[in-house]
């Protein structure tokens, strides 16, 4: 797959104690988007943050929290992001998701 130009980046805001159907709901949105035929899907862990209910969710050693905030970022066409908008919308009962325009200017992979 190839992409270059008008895009959309989705970044979906959770915590790493969040679940979906027995497994990590990150695992669960990168496994779905897979199978959707998403472009590709990267997992960041935050070291701290907080969300609705203003609760800090920290990695540091004297407040080890079991929650971090995780982030899910897709980047793809417009359509492809609208489609997996509402599969979203069902696994996230708790943070926050987001678009934006974006530009790609590459994306490709190796020939193997």
């Amino acid at each position: 797959m190839k992409i270059s130009g008008p895009a959309r980046t989705l970044r979906v805001c959770i915590g790493e104690s969040d679940w979906w159907h027995g497994q990590a709901l990150h695992t669960a949105i990168v496994e779905r988007a897979r199978r959707e035929g998403m472009a590709g899907a990267t997992v960041l862990r935050g070291v701290e943050g907080y969300g609705a209910n203003s609760r800090i969710h920290t990695a540091s050693i004297l407040r080890l929290s079991e929650d971090l905030p995780m982030v899910i970022e897709i980047v793809d066409l417009p359509e492809r992001i609208e489609r997996f908008v509402p599969l979203l919308d069902e696994m996230v009962t708790e943070g926050l998701i987001t678009i934006e325009d974006c530009d790609v200017i590459k994306y490709v992979h190796s020939k193997e």
